[in-house]
């Protein structure tokens, strides 16, 4: 029997449990810093040392980092259904968890490309990107092609290169899944909108959503306990 597609798409709300920090809770601030000096394209140009510094303590904090049980249930769901998980997030905990089918729409943290390669998505490909590991990277450390190595993410005022990838996938999916997003901050705050007319659309937030669509059904908890009940009404049809 063809497994029912479903598309998950997580948010800082699903790594918050494992210690991962968010801002969007602290009034724009990022632990103590401003959000636009180091996550956004101008923060990078004006002072690139700053970035890489941050990013090299956010890899620590992130090699001690576990998977929590909501990162582990969505893991599960592979057991069952077609899984793509859509993460928001630029950690590595979805992979750590057991999830194969990941598309990581803000880059991930443990990645590096060339300073040349910023904005240029037209020109980007993934040959470019470097695994470091929870490794640092500074002024200096140069890519093959003799750029500054910056971060592989995508910061504000930067194109979002996987979001057709993102768009099918909710296009195709049987059953949407939103775990722990705001829903604020574009394009992935609108991908539920593609979604069918008849695809369900479950939301996993303790806070309330800012959107009004017949198809939701608010889960209004934490990731982890969202997840229990999410996996029972599963359980139950």
């Amino acid at each position: 029997m063809k497994k029912k597609k479903l598309a998950v798409l997580t948010g800082a709300g699903a790594s918050a449990e494992s210690g991962i920090s968010t801002f969007r809770d602290s009034n724009g601030l990022w632990e103590n810093y401003n959000v636009e000096d180091v996550a956004s394209i101008d923060g990078w140009r004006r002072n690139p040392g700053l970035v890489l510094d941050f990013y090299n303590t956010r890899r620590k904090e992130l090699a001690s980092a576990k998977p929590n049980a909501a990162h582990l249930a969505i893991a599960e769901l592979e057991k069952d259904y077609d899984v793509t998980v859509i993460t928001q997030n630029v950690d590595n905990l979805h992979e750590r968890a057991g999830s194969t089918g990941i598309i990581h729409l803000h880059g991930e943290l443990t990645k590096v490309r060339p300073e040349d390669r910023c904005n240029d998505m037209d020109n980007f490909s993934e040959e470019s990107v470097f695994d470091i590991g929870y490794g640092e990277i500074h002024i200096g450390d140069m890519a093959p092609d003799g750029a500054q190595l910056r971060p592989h993410i995508v910061w504000f005022g930067e194109a979002v290169p996987k979001i057709e990838a993102a768009i099918n996938a909710v296009e195709k999916a049987d059953i949407l899944l939103i775990v722990g997003t705001s829903l604020q901050v574009y394009p992935a705050a609108g991908l539920y909108r593609y979604a069918g007319f008849d695809t369900p659309i479950y939301i996993i937030d303790p806070k309330d959503v800012p959107v009004h669509d017949k198809r939701i059904i608010h889960i209004k908890d934490v990731a982890t306990k969202g997840m229990e009940t999410f996996k029972n009404i599963l359980n139950s049809k």
